[in-house]
């Protein structure tokens, strides 16, 4: 796939036509860059037979293709996580060289959370966005998202040269033999008193669950992967050398708004069906009732027994100042948040 971006072509394999347009549009993104990363990277992109991409074309085996339409549908569907996540990554005091603080998204796919702020006015961070997925780096440069091939474990960025790495939206992705990598090398590249926020959801959660009972049948790519633990995440952290970590547990729903209920209903549903590709669920079934279908077992799997014996679950409300009716279906995500010591 190739991306059209002021006036010059990048595809997302190319790397090193990726670090020229990072050169020339975004100087202080390419600034952190690593060139003796980048060409031991460049080897093993030229040297090992290409690995099956979940988030390459839909042609090709993958589901980029309908992920990337759910982001289309609706940017903002997870902004309520997302300004979490940036808010525990912010930094605690201003750069020295007075510029805005650099986030790596290490999983960032086609920019969304790059998108999300620009869309809310949220410039605290000049995000780069990274992934292992040529699809999605495509996709992000196509839509103007400065952006940069590479895998969680093996960034192609300098030492000491950013302010907050963000693992997130995918983290369980990572194999566990790889996830110590991860950590140590967000550790490598944070500045003194930089964050790392790691965030995934727990192995036995609501999310695990659909993942497991819904996506894992009714996508083309199945999605047998490991979530995490708050020990393994602490784990992970403290070997790194995070000697200021903890683990969080966060709000971090879908949201979605119809002009009547039954509009938001299937536009929970939609979104979820295009998200997690569940193109299975069509079998059967019109367009309304695979969205119907999708809703519904949202509703079913997406519930949290309170500490009192409550149950959270899907809410429903009319927003008096807009008239429009707002769809939440809770989601709960287990965040650890780390600082590298301000002495190194």
């Amino acid at each position: 796939m190739q991306a059209q971006t002021s006036g010059s072509i990048v595809t997302g394999a190319d790397v090193p036509g990726q670090v020229a347009e990072l050169r020339r549009l975004h100087p202080g993104l390419y600034a952190r860059t690593d060139p003796r990363r980048i060409a031991a990277w460049q080897a093993v992109l030229g040297s090992t037979p290409e690995r099956h991409d979940d988030f390459g074309d839909d042609a090709e085996g993958g589901r980029g293709g309908i992920y990337l339409k759910a982001q289309a549908l609706n940017t903002r569907a997870r902004a309520t996580g997302i300004r979490t996540l940036l808010s525990l990554a912010a930094p605690e005091r201003p750069t020295a060289d007075g510029e805005r603080p650099v986030l790596v998204d290490l999983l960032g796919g086609d920019g969304l959370i790059r998108k999300v702020c620009q869309e809310l006015g949220l410039d605290d961070f000049d995000i780069l966005t990274c992934d292992a997925s040529s699809h999605m780096v495509a996709a992000a440069w196509a839509a103007g998202m400065p952006a940069l091939l590479q895998r969680a474990e093996q960034p192609l960025l300098r030492d000491a040269s950013v302010d907050a790495v963000l693992l997130a939206y995918g983290s369980h992705h990572v194999p566990p033999s790889d996830r110590q990598t991860v950590a140590s090398e967000a550790y490598r590249m944070l500045r003194p008193g930089g964050r790392f926020v790691l965030h995934d959801f727990l192995v036995g959660s609501p999310m695990d669950v659909w993942f497991e009972e819904v996506t894992d049948v009714l996508s083309m790519t199945g999605h047998k992967f490991l979530h995490f633990t708050r020990d393994e995440i602490d784990g992970y952290l403290e070997k790194a050398g995070f000697d200021h970590r903890e683990v969080l547990e966060v709000d971090d729903p879908y949201t979605v708004v119809g002009a009547t209920p039954e509009e938001a209903e299937l536009a929970v549903g939609r979104y979820l069906l295009h998200m997690y590709g569940l193109v299975k669920v069509f079998d059967g079934r019109t367009e309304e009732e695979a969205y119907r279908w999708v809703a519904e077992r949202a509703r079913a799997v997406f519930r949290y027994t309170e500490a009192d014996g409550s149950v959270t679950g899907t809410e429903l409300r009319r927003d008096d100042a807009t008239g429009e009716w707002r769809l939440t279906v809770p989601r709960r995500a287990v965040v650890g948040v780390s600082r590298r010591a301000d002495h190194g």
